[in-house]
C-alpha cells in the first residue's frame, strides 16, 4: 500500500470537509507547470481585461487591489452597462469594494468570498485571498461563456 503524505492528507480533509474539489471550467486554467504558471496566467489576464483603466495598474495579487478600482474595471469590462466607472473614486474604497463584488454576485453568479469591512481594514489586501477570488470570478465567467478557453 502507498504511502500517502502528510500535505495529500491534509489537502484529502480539506475537500472532504467542503464537499470536494471545485466542479466546473475553471480547471482550463491548469496548464503544464503548475501553481506559478496558473497565478501568472491569471495575472496577465487581469492585466489585459484592464489595461485601459484609469487608476488600475495590476501588477500583483496585493496592492494592485487595495482602492477596490481594479475589481471594479475587471467586472466593468464584462458588464459596461452595471455602472459608470468614471464615476469611481479611488479613496471611496468601501465604495468601489461593495460595488465590485455585489456586481460580480449579481451578473457573474460570483459568490461573495471576500468581505469589505476586511478589504478596507487592511492598507494591503491579502494576495492569497485576492488570488482566491479572482479565481471564482474567471471560473463564473467562463461557465457564462464570457471568457473562452482553450480546449485540451
Amino acid at each position: 500500500r502507498p504511502r500517502v503524505s502528510a500535505r495529500a492528507q491534509g489537502r484529502s480533509a480539506i475537500l472532504e470537509k467542503f464537499g470536494g474539489a471545485a466542479k466546473g471550467p475553471a480547471p482550463h486554467l491548469q496548464r503544464v507547470g503548475g501553481t506559478a504558471t496558473v497565478k501568472a496566467m491569471l495575472l496577465e489576464w487581469c492585466r489585459a481585461r484592464t489595461r485601459s483603466y484609469q487608476h488600475v495598474d495590476v501588477q500583483n495579487f496585493s496592492g494592485s487591489w487595495g482602492s477596490g478600482l481594479a475589481f471594479c474595471a475587471l467586472l466593468h469590462s464584462f458588464f459596461p452597462d452595471a455602472f459608470d466607472y468614471g464615476n469611481l473614486d479611488p479613496s471611496a474604497r468601501r465604495h468601489n469594494f461593495t460595488l465590485a463584488f455585489d456586481t460580480a454576485e449579481s451578473r457573474a453568479g460570483c459568490a461573495q468570498l471576500l468581505e469589505v469591512e476586511d478589504m478596507v481594514r487592511l492598507p494591503v489586501p491579502d494576495a492569497k485571498c485576492v488570488y482566491t477570488y479572482l479565481q471564482e470570478l474567471y471560473r463564473c465567467l467562463v461557465a457564462m461563456g464570457l471568457v473562452k478557453t482553450k480546449k485540451r
